[in-house]
């Protein structure tokens, strides 16, 4: 059952591709990140009149039907022609060209993705159908293109990929866990090569309202909506909504210097903790998300003290950012007062099971151009929350040679990943 264990495998991610609110495309997106710019506006894709909360980070310049037959398009969730269009995007930047791979070189290609909501907005859509009589039939499609499984198919199908197609639904750490799982497959030589990230897009009427329900969105910034998304800010509010894909290419070190690929950087480690506390509610004492950070850096090998900028969750919740402060602390000790920080969010709002890939999106870039992208809305900061976040303007000419992203989740999950710069490949 088990082949005889081989040592581990390099990993390095070596294509990027993206739409999100604040840009489509790899280049779009960091100048979006690095200049500041917010993603959250008024909603457009349904009526939000009698809603209390009317703000989202969409993506209304996105030619959604553009990226699959238009007979599909009814027929499937929000998701997937996010993930078409970032997959596409990751491919190309790769250099790989799909149609000249062999047969065998096809089965050991595989894709793992991360989402959080997955088809919940389809299955919403769906159901006012059945039960509001807008359309005289639902799609037949609804039942696998409600499920999560579906979503990774899409993209084997696309480039007639045999490898392991897998969704990984883990709520807001989804898609680091996606990449995590992808990178481990590689390393023990059961794939060679990965289509990885997250997509969501839980911008819907009923979703909405459920998480309005759970009083976790922020009602105070209607009027505003580029200031809503304020992480580690004292007046903070709560969550803004957010949808967005950020899909990678990884294979090994080996193959990529024999392609001559340019490599962003090398996935380094990896570490998973649960607070094993509640179905919604962080534990205080932030032991199990430092727990998982420290994790990672035993995995990657480093010390904390190497780690030179972290990607954080920064949902903007004043449960969330205190905890996650207090993580740091614990997991990096007198280092975290000496570490660069941010938090992608306050950018493009909370992207759901696609938090992790945005953040890494931000880590590959801060890696690669040693900039790191600000925490926008961060006027006032929280007693609370007193470390170096990069508030309000990117960070220049810094030497990171080590990037670790964190992400916090619903149901007490916790998952950290580190990446390499290429130059220590």
């Amino acid at each position: 059952m088990f082949k005889e264990l081989k040592p581990p495998r390099r990993v390095v991610i070596t294509g990027f591709g993206c739409v999100t609110p604040i840009g489509i495309g790899r280049d779009a997106f960091w100048n979006g990140l690095r200049s500041g710019r917010s993603g959250v506006r008024k909603i457009e894709s349904f009526d939000i009149s009698d809603s209390a909360v009317k703000i989202a980070a969409e993506i209304p310049e996105f030619d959604w039907q553009a990226q699959l037959d238009p007979k599909d398009y009814k027929h499937v969730s929000r998701i997937v022609p996010l993930a078409l269009a970032a997959a596409r995007q990751a491919v190309a930047d790769s250099g790989i060209v799909p149609e000249e791979l062999k047969p065998e070189q096809r089965q050991a290609f595989g894709v793992v993705l991360g989402t959080g909501g997955g088809g919940l907005e389809f299955t919403e859509r769906q159901y006012r159908h059945w039960f509001g009589g807008t359309e005289k039939q639902a799609s037949i499609y609804t039942i696998p293109s409600s499920t999560h499984g579906g979503l990774s198919s899409e993209l084997s199908m696309l480039f007639s990929l045999n490898g392991l197609s897998h969704v990984v639904s883990t709520g807001c750490t989804s898609s680091t866990d996606a990449i995590a799982y992808a990178a481990q497959h590689i390393a023990l030589g059961k794939q060679d090569t990965m289509l990885a990230g997250g997509v969501d897009a839980p911008i819907a009427r009923g979703i909405l309202e459920a998480f309005n329900v759970m009083t976790v969105l922020t009602r105070s910034w209607n009027d505003e909506p580029e200031r809503a998304s304020r992480p580690f800010s004292k007046d903070r509010s709560g969550i803004v909504l957010g949808e967005g894909s950020w899909i990678y290419l990884l294979e090994t070190l080996e193959s990529a210097k024999e392609r001559g690929a340019r490599i962003y950087a090398e996935v380094a480690g990896y570490g998973a903790t649960c607070d094993a506390y509640h179905r919604v509610r962080l534990e205080e004492n932030a032991v199990e998300p430092a727990r998982a950070m420290s994790l990672a850096m035993a995995d990657a090998g480093i010390e904390p003290e190497e780690v030179d900028y972290v990607n954080l969750h920064g949902t903007s919740t004043q449960l969330n950012d205190r905890i996650e402060t207090r993580a740091v602390k614990n997991a990096f000790g007198d280092h975290a007062n000496a570490l660069r920080m941010s938090a992608t969010k306050s950018q493009v709002g909370h992207p759901q099971g696609a938090s992790g890939s945005a953040g890494i999106g931000a880590a590959l870039l801060a890696l690669r151009d040693g900039t790191i992208a600000p925490t926008i809305n961060l006027d006032v900061s929280d007693e609370e929350c007193d470390l170096d976040y990069t508030p309000n303007e990117a960070a220049n000419g810094i030497d990171i040679d080590v990037a670790l992203c964190n992400c916090i989740g619903f149901g007490s999950k916790n998952s950290a990943l580190v990446l390499k710069r290429s130059a220590r490949a």
